[in-house]
C-alpha cells in the first residue's frame, strides 16, 4: 500500500468516527443552550470528553505527524490539506486523560453559569436584554451605574474558575513545549503571533488620532445628555456593557425605525436580495429570549450536511437586527460549502473568513441603500441622515477595533500569568485603547463577564482580522458589483470565491484568491480615518 493510500484510508476511518460524534455533540450543545437543561449539559460534557480523547491518541498523532512532516500527501492537494488539519487537531489534542476530564468538567461548570445565571437588579433577576435597554436609554447616572454593575455580577461568579481554566490550559500547552496556551492556540490556528501583534501596533497607531477625535466628540454629546462634565463620564455612560458598540444616541438612534418591525422578515428580505434563502435556517433556529436559555447569539453547523441553525434573543432594536444578519451570514457560508468536499474540508477556510462575511452583512443596517430598499425607510429621511449614517458606521468600526485590541492584549496577558492582578490589567488596557476611565476604587473581575475569555479562548483576534477582511471584501464587491444591497451578484461572488471552496486551502491563500491580494489593513484604516473628515 502506498503512503498516499494509507493516509486516505486513515482519513476515511477517522471521519467515520468523527462525523457522528461531532453531530451528537453539536445537538447536545444546542439542547443545553436553548433549554439550560442539566441533562443536555452533562451529555455535551461526556461527548466533549470523547472528542478530546479521539485527538489525544498518541499513536494516531505519531503517525499523522510522521506523514505531515514527510509531506507524504504533497501530490494530492485535497488529501494534503486534510492531513494538515488533522495534524493541527492532533497537536492541539495531546493531553492526558486526567487533564481532559478536569478541563471538560470545569468548562461545563462555567458554561452552565453563563447560560442560566441572570443578574440581579434591585433584588430581582433581570435579563441581559433588560440591562442593555437600560444602558442604552436611561439618563440617570445612578441607575446606569446600577445596571452596569449588575451586568458584571457574572464575572464575580466565574472569575476564579476562569483563572483555573487558564492555568490548566497553560500546563497542557507547556508539556508540549509551547510558551503558554495563547501561543499554542495561535500557532494551531495558523496565525503568526509576531505578525498579529505587529499588525495590532500598526492599527493602534493608525487609529489613535481618529479615535481620540471621535471619542472627544462623543464625550461632549454624552456629557450634555447626562448633565455632567466629560471628565465625569464613566463606563456606564457609554450605552454598552463593554463599550464595544456606539451608544444608540451617539450620533443617530436607529432603534425607533425597528420598534414595530419584524426583524426576521427584514432578514429574509435582505438575504433574498443577495440570492440566499435563509428560511431553512430560520425554521430550525431559536430566536427569542426565555428563562434558562443562553443569552448570547451564535450559529452552529450541526452536521456539515445542511442542518445549520442560529440562536438569538431578538428584541426590536438595531443592535439585534445587526446580530441577526451577522449570524445568518455565518449560516449562508456554512450552507454554501461544496457538499462534495471531504467531511474535514466542509468548513469555512478559517474563523477569520466566516467572521468577515458575518461582519460584512451585519454592517448593512447602516447602509442608506439597505434602509430604503429593504427596510422601506423614507428616502428623504435617509438622504437627510446620510452623513450621520456614515459617521455612525465609521464610529462603530473605530469603537469595535479599539475594543478588540483590549481583549486580544488582555488574553495574551491572562495566559502569560493567570495569577497577576487581572482586574487592574483589564482597566489599564481599557484606558489605553478605549480611553474610558475606570470607576474609582473598583477592584472586581469585570473582565470575566466577557464569555469569550472563558469559553472561546484565544478567539477575539478572529473578529479583528475579520473586520479587516470585511472591509477588503466590501472594496472588491463595490468594484465588481457596484452595490451590496439587492445584488444577487454579491451572493454569487461570495459563494464562488469564499463559500464553495470550504477549507481547501489555508486562510491566507483563500484571502488572496478571493480578493486578489493578501489581507491588508488598508481598507479598514481608510474607513476609520475618514471619520475625522465626515
Amino acid at each position: 500500500m502506498s503512503r498516499l493510500t494509507a493516509i486516505q484510508r486513515f482519513i476515511a476511518e477517522h471521519t467515520a468516527t468523527l462525523e457522528p460524534l461531532q453531530r451528537a455533540l453539536a445537538l447536545a450543545h444546542w439542547e443545553a443552550a436553548t433549554t439550560g437543561s442539566a441533562e443536555a449539559s452533562a451529555q455535551a460534557a461526556r461527548l466533549e470528553i470523547a472528542l478530546r480523547q479521539l485527538y489525544a491518541d498518541p499513536t494516531a498523532y505519531a503517525q499523522v505527524r510522521a506523514w505531515y512532516e514527510a509531506e507524504a500527501a504533497a501530490d494530492d492537494p485535497l488529501t494534503a490539506r486534510q492531513l494538515t488539519l488533522l495534524y493541527l487537531e492532533y497537536t492541539g489534542g495531546q493531553q492526558d486523560p486526567a487533564t481532559i476530564e478536569a478541563l471538560t468538567a470545569l468548562e461545563k461548570e462555567v458554561r452552565d453559569e453563563y447560560t442560566t445565571y441572570r443578574a440581579r437588579l434591585h433584588g430581582r433577576p433581570v435579563s441581559d436584554n433588560t440591562l442593555d435597554q437600560i444602558l442604552a436609554h436611561e439618563t440617570d447616572s445612578t441607575r446606569l451605574q446600577e445596571a452596569w454593575e449588575a451586568s458584571k455580577q457574572i464575572g464575580q461568579r466565574v472569575a476564579d474558575r476562569v483563572r483555573e481554566l487558564a492555568r490548566r490550559r497553560n500546563a497542557a500547552a507547556r508539556r508540549q513545549g509551547f510558551r503558554d496556551h495563547f501561543q499554542k492556540s495561535l500557532r494551531l490556528a495558523e496565525i503568526a503571533e509576531d505578525r498579529l501583534f505587529a499588525l495590532l501596533a500598526t492599527l493602534e497607531a493608525e487609529t489613535a488620532a481618529p479615535f481620540r477625535a471621535a471619542k472627544e466628540a462623543l464625550d461632549a454629546r454624552l456629557a450634555a445628555r447626562f448633565g455632567v462634565t466629560p471628565a465625569d463620564l464613566r463606563p456606564w455612560h457609554y450605552g454598552d456593557r463593554f463599550f464595544q458598540n456606539p451608544p444608540p444616541a451617539s450620533t443617530l438612534d436607529l432603534d425607533p425605525l425597528f420598534a414595530e418591525r419584524d426583524l426576521v422578515a427584514l432578514a429574509v428580505r435582505t438575504f433574498d436580495g443577495l440570492g440566499f434563502d435563509v428560511r431553512p435556517v430560520l425554521m430550525r433556529s431559536d430566536l427569542y429570549a426565555r428563562p434558562g436559555k443562553n443569552q448570547h447569539a451564535f450559529c452552529t453547523d450541526i452536521d456539515r450536511r445542511g442542518d445549520v441553525r442560529i440562536l438569538c434573543n431578538l428584541e426590536p432594536t438595531a443592535r439585534w437586527l445587526e446580530t441577526l444578519l451577522h449570524e445568518l451570514g455565518h449560516a449562508v457560508y456554512d450552507r454554501a460549502i461544496d457538499p462534495n468536499l471531504p467531511y474535514l474540508l466542509r468548513t469555512p477556510a478559517h474563523l477569520i473568513t466566516t467572521e468577515a462575511v458575518a461582519l460584512l452583512l451585519g454592517r448593512l443596517v447602516l447602509q442608506p441603500d439597505w434602509l430604503t430598499a429593504v427596510a422601506g425607510v423614507d428616502r428623504s429621511w435617509v438622504a437627510a441622515q446620510r452623513a450621520a449614517l456614515a459617521a455612525q458606521e465609521r464610529l462603530s468600526r473605530l469603537i469595535f477595533l479599539r475594543w478588540a485590541m483590549v481583549v486580544v492584549h488582555f488574553e495574551r496577558a491572562l495566559y502569560a500569568d493567570p495569577d497577576q492582578d487581572l482586574n487592574r490589567r483589564w482597566w489599564d488596557l481599557v484606558e489605553r485603547f478605549q480611553l474610558v476611565r475606570r470607576p474609582e476604587g473598583r477592584d472586581a473581575p469585570d473582565w470575566a463577564a466577557k464569555i469569550h475569555l472563558a469559553l472561546h479562548p484565544v478567539y477575539y483576534q478572529n473578529y479583528l482580522l475579520g473586520e479587516l477582511l470585511a472591509s477588503q471584501l466590501a472594496a472588491v464587491l463595490r468594484q465588481r458589483v457596484g452595490r451590496l444591497v439587492d445584488a444577487p451578484a454579491v451572493g454569487a461572488y461570495l459563494t464562488a470565491a469564499l463559500f464553495r471552496p470550504g477549507a481547501r486551502a489555508d486562510w491566507e491563500t483563500t484571502v488572496c484568491q478571493a480578493t486578489g491580494q493578501p489581507l491588508t489593513p488598508l481598507y479598514l484604516v481608510q474607513e476609520c480615518c475618514a471619520l475625522s473628515s465626515a
